[in-house]
């Protein structure tokens, strides 16, 4: 096989390790952390922020694929990943997610210490707190995976103003709180699979009734958060005025998830969420 076939192959085998969607909606989100202090814009900088950022959050994205392989064989959801179906070995998936991990977290060291010490530690909460210790154990594992998953955005901004500021932990928080609308709903959706999986959810544990109200919660939460943040950041009032309006679609869906369940409103709400997080990292951007 010539290297250039080889090449294609392994890319195409590998590319769905890293979870494109999910890895794109986070690095979008540290790109908005960065550009919400609206510092002199440096190229350089931004360039370096969004490969080192890539690159973390892709390795621990494959560590995390690596850890779960045995959990994606026997659910139906994730049963033709590259990993569950045999596609890539388990020792390639743990030599390429460790590399992407170690040049992501270096190539962040090299631009801003502090920078490199929230990635890692985003890396940290995801890979060994999240996945091997707590995601087989309990369903409030959840909480530990969205402090990961709101590190990339604190990350952005530390680049920006050099320091952890409140508008950072409040753009956090905002990432922290709108997870469960994302999860808990996916887990609803799919709880079958999870249930076969033996890995324990928030519906297993608690019913479904108590998910959605705590997924009703977590949006009003995080939609009062992400605003907060937005007002102390001073971004223009028809901005703000929009935000608003798309906060308001999440809080009303999230209520008639509550009021009037159905497979169809719960499956709105995960697809709807995404696109929010992505039109509010954009209105914090501008």
């Amino acid at each position: 096989m010539r290297i250039s076939q080889l090449f294609r192959t392994k890319f195409k085998a590998y590319l769905p390790l890293i979870k494109t969607l999910q890895t794109g909606l986070l690095l979008s989100t540290g790109v908005a952390g960065y550009m919400s202090a609206h510092t002199h814009l440096s190229l350089g900088t931004l360039l370096g922020l969004a490969g080192s950022l890539f690159l973390a959050i892709s390795g621990s994205t494959i560590l995390n694929m690596w850890y779960d392989a045995d959990i994606d064989t026997v659910m139906n959801r994730t049963h033709n990943r590259p990993l569950a179906s045999g596609q890539v070995t388990r020792r390639e998936a743990l030599w390429l997610g460790l590399l992407l991990s170690f040049a992501g977290v270096s190539w962040a060291i090299s631009l801003n210490v502090l920078y490199g010490i929230v990635v890692f530690s985003g890396l940290f909460f995801d890979v060994i707190v999240y996945t091997i210790w707590l995601k087989r154990r309990t369903c409030w594992s959840i909480v530990w995976g969205g402090i990961s998953g709101g590190m990339p955005i604190l990350a952005g901004r530390v680049l920006a103003v050099g320091h952890i500021d409140v508008v950072g932990l409040l753009l956090m928080m905002a990432v922290l709180f709108w997870i469960p609308t994302h999860i808990l709903t996916y887990t609803m959706r799919y709880y079958d699979d999870y249930q076969a999986a033996g890995v324990p959810t928030f519906p297993s544990s608690y019913g479904f009734d108590a998910t959605r109200a705590i997924i009703a919660l977590s949006a009003i939460i995080a939609a009062a958060s992400i605003g907060v943040a937005g007002v102390m950041i001073g971004i223009q009032a028809g901005a703000l005025r929009l935000m608003a309006v798309l906060s308001s679609g999440l809080l009303l869906l999230s209520v008639v998830t509550v009021f009037r369940p159905s497979e169809q409103v719960n499956f709105s709400l995960f697809k709807y969420a995404s696109i929010y997080m992505l039109a509010s990292m954009i209105l914090l951007s501008l």
